[in-house]
């Protein structure tokens, strides 16, 4: 892979990381201002407020102040244009969990559409479209209804 692949794939394992340990103020971090929204929906929502507020009302958290979940992003495809500073990428999640009363299993799974914008050396999300594609027992994960 090279640097710049790297660097996006390590970007899009760090947001899985944020969100498993319950750190959604780490997650709008991460987003900053990028554009946040399902599909092709033209609603986007955008700034670190409204982000981490996103994750904080519909994501339940455990007393170890994690969600208790784990996610796993494969199947990465990159396309990038150095020159412009600008590139997207393509993946797979899977949302696994284990709670009381809830045995380790999947309860989401679907595909990120990210775009990203090179400032100097550093790279950041500009944009992350999410595409829930499978929905199983979510009803020790989110707080409010998943749209599927």
């Amino acid at each position: 892979m090279t640097d710049t692949a790297t660097a996006l794939g390590n970007l899009i394992a760090r947001y899985a990381e944020l969100i498993d340990e319950g750190d959604f103020d780490g997650v709008a971090d991460l987003l900053g201002e990028a554009a946040v929204g399902q599909g092709d929906s033209p609603s986007l929502l955008t700034g670190r407020d409204a982000l981490a507020d996103l994750f904080k009302s519909t994501t339940r958290r455990y007393p170890d102040g994690t969600p208790r979940t784990k996610h796993v992003t494969t199947n990465l495809i990159f396309e990038i244009d150095e020159e412009a500073g600008t590139a997207a990428a393509r993946s797979y999640w899977t949302v696994l969990q284990a709670v009381d009363g809830l045995p380790l299993q999947p309860i989401l799974a679907g595909r990120y559409h990210d775009r990203f914008e090179r400032d100097g050396p550093a790279w950041h999300f500009s944009e992350r479209r999410y595409l829930i594609d499978l929905v199983g027992d979510v009803s020790r994960h989110m707080l409010a209804n998943v749209p599927s």
